[in-house]
């Protein structure tokens, strides 16, 4: 009996050895090859004005390194980590109604916090209306996870300044999130765009302003 309590020992000491060498070289392995395109994803996002200013070649060139990065994604379960949790920043994104194309530009930081403590997320910026009216713009949604990383989202409520008014039933999609770590988070959409996004400190003072 003690010979065998001994052996499964051993056993289960030989295994946590495995998995902390295989911890040890995968980070060794793959950080720095994470950190060198997260590098050049934020510079090209940065760039191309959050995308606005993408040229074929640039949306060519993101969309292969976004793919290429979310196969390093370190966090396999990003809905059920506490990192995906917090305010983000929006550094890059090919969906055009969100990037206001060909209508009135956003000023500062277009932010998404979530919750999923809560199952809830808002989305704010600041639009510029014909260039002398700055309004805060945010909705609201309830999430509904369907799997350890993607979740419907129901959008709830829309406000701009001081006017709010409920969503209409069908304004729904989801979101997929293919890669989280401390700083960078990957996101697919349900119409087939993708977005970057970047973690916002607390003391950061470039927040949206509520009118």
């Amino acid at each position: 009996m003690n010979m065998t309590t001994s052996i499964r020992k051993q056993q289960s000491s030989l295994f946590l050895l495995l998995l902390l060498i295989v911890s040890t070289t995968n980070s060794f392995i793959f950080t720095p090859i994470r950190e060198g395109l997260k590098s050049k994803l934020l510079d090209l996002s940065n760039k191309t004005n959050r995308g606005l200013t993408a040229s074929t070649e640039d949306k060519k060139e993101i969309q292969s390194l976004f793919a290429e990065l979310e196969r390093y994604n370190p966090i396999r379960k990003p809905l059920l980590s506490d990192k995906v949790n917090g305010r983000w920043s929006l550094e890059y994104t090919t969906s055009d109604v969100i990037l206001g194309r060909g209508g009135y530009p956003r000023i500062g930081p277009i932010v998404q916090a979530i919750d999923t403590k809560t199952l809830t997320a808002l989305n704010s910026e600041v639009v510029n209306y014909f260039n002398i009216l700055p309004l805060t713009r945010t909705v609201t949604a309830e999430l509904s996870p369907q799997s350890d990383q993607l979740t419907n989202v129901q959008f709830k409520r829309f406000t701009l300044g001081p006017i709010g008014f409920d969503a209409p039933e069908q304004f729904k999609g989801f979101l997929d999130v293919t890669y989280l770590d401390d700083d960078v988070r990957l996101t697919r959409g349900d119409k087939g765009n993708i977005f970057i996004l970047t973690r916002m400190e607390d003391d950061d003072d470039d927040d949206v302003n509520e009118d």
